[in-house]
């Protein structure tokens, strides 16, 4: 059907989109049944904006709670909260809700909600031990704020949440995985173990995969080999959203690097960056609030270097370092270098090839790279050499002295301390409030 395209999947059937090219700013969206003929299944009523488009939409709501993106909408905005077009909003959450939750309780809520859309245990608790780590290491984008979208890629089918990863080909230190469109935490932990094992033997182990999803924080498998006394490192490709140096459009993800090094006395290098200059989540919160971005952050549609959010959004993010002049193309090569070791030699897919962000209109078959070295295979020493370059740099007079001299790491090292002394993890109360709501959608017990 001419000006269709797949939108999202209710269980294994496709719903498709009709985007009549009328208005530039506000097409109507309608939701068809399979094959493009009958009633709408889905249209809403709000002017909103989501995201690079604006969609003006009316209608009722008539579908599976769980099937697509959260829409929040205050204002003229759309305020993307990992939520559904669902009866949700429905329930109203108790006015005492407590915001910080022991590390166990977040995690037992985290695996039910992986179990009430079909999940098999033993895979919803490797997604758990990945996103709790992330909210405890103080990484909160990729904790708790991340699990519906899992929730909704294995509800929507566009993951398999009980599938489990094999083995393509592999030689004594080498393997190609097929993750068999798992979740992205049960491909990774694969991976990781397959190449700390492979290291043990021969000195270093490299595992790629394709067939994989979002697979959380990038140190998470760099610090399993580290926890064996290896080296670790971790890549994997995204979705496009970072625009190659000199070019107008996105053709590159975030795509982040993680290695991570033992030391002295259970202190690591752990180094977990993404190739671009800041994440798309934090344009996201400049423009709600109507602020300027810096400039350096973002790209136009036209290509050319923004300060306004909402250009930005409708743009893509520039590569680290940001402009030509700064070394985004520095950047712009390490964004690639990751492509490299992940979607070309993994023959998963790569770059623009990759669906858009929050897309469910087909499988992510996102490619992977997981590495382990035996740093005694090699000179002598290697965790001492260590504490002491990093034990110098710590040692550093700070230029502000309030603010001294830190090694990578050493920020999550703090907060998972914080959280040790403070007993829980501490969340917005948004946060806690959407995640009360999406217990009641899917009739689990909220977290306590």
């Amino acid at each position: 059907m001419s000006g269709c395209s797949v939108l999202a999947r209710w269980g294994g059937a496709q719903l498709l989109a009709f985007l009549p090219q009328t208005c530039q700013w506000c097409p109507r969206l309608r939701l068809l049944p399979p094959g493009g003929h009958g009633p709408p299944l889905l249209t809403l009523l709000r002017h909103l904006y989501c995201g690079r488009r604006s969609y003006c939409i009316t209608g009722s709501v008539q579908c599976d709670p769980l099937l697509l993106s959260p829409l929040l909408v205050q204002d003229r905005y759309c305020y993307c909260t990992m939520a559904t077009f669902t009866d949700k909003d429905k329930y109203t959450p108790p006015a005492d809700l407590p915001t910080k939750y022991a590390p166990d309780e977040v995690h037992r809520y985290m695996v039910d909600c992986m179990l009430a859309v079909g999940t098999p245990r033993p895979q919803a608790t490797d997604l758990a031990d990945v996103l709790v780590a992330a909210d405890t290491r103080g990484h909160y984008s990729h904790g708790l704020n991340r699990l519906e979208m899992y929730v909704n890629d294995v509800k929507q089918k566009v993951c398999d949440g009980s599938a489990f990863p094999t083995i393509i080909k592999e030689s004594v230190s080498t393997a190609l995985v097929n993750g068999n469109n798992g979740l992205g935490p049960v491909v990774g932990n694969f991976c990781i173990n397959l190449a700390i094992k492979k290291a043990k033997e021969t000195g270093i182990g490299w595992v790629c995969a394709r067939g994989s999803n979002h697979y959380g924080i990038a140190g998470w498998y760099a610090m399993k080999a580290t926890k064996e006394g290896l080296m670790g490192m971790s890549f994997t490709n995204t979705s496009p959203l970072v625009a190659p140096t000199r070019a107008k459009k996105a053709a590159l993800g975030t795509n982040p690097i993680s290695l991570s090094a033992p030391a002295k006395n259970g202190d690591s290098f752990v180094l977990d960056m993404a190739t671009c200059v800041v994440a798309v989540g934090k344009i996201e919160v400049e423009r709600r609030k109507e602020n300027p971005i810096p400039e350096g952050w973002a790209l136009d549609k036209n290509g050319q270097p923004t300060t306004n959010a909402t250009e930005g959004m409708e743009g893509a993010l520039m590569p680290l370092g940001g402009t030509e002049l700064y070394s985004g193309y520095k950047g712009y090569g390490l964004g690639m270098l990751v492509e490299v070791f992940c979607g070309i030699m993994s023959g998963g897919q790569y770059g623009p090839h990759i669906r858009r962000w929050m897309q469910t209109d087909r499988e992510a078959d996102l490619g992977q790279c997981f590495v382990a070295i035996d740093p005694s295979f090699f000179a002598p020493g290697f965790e001492d050499r260590m504490s002491d370059m990093m034990d110098y740099c710590r040692g550093m007079e700070p230029a502000d002295p309030d603010k001294p001299v830190l090694a990578p790491g050493d920020p999550e090292r703090f907060h998972v301390e914080k959280v040790k002394l403070e007993g829980g993890i501490t969340y917005h109360i948004n946060q806690i409030t959407d995640s009360w709501k999406l217990a009641q959608v899917l009739g689990v017990q909220p977290m306590k």
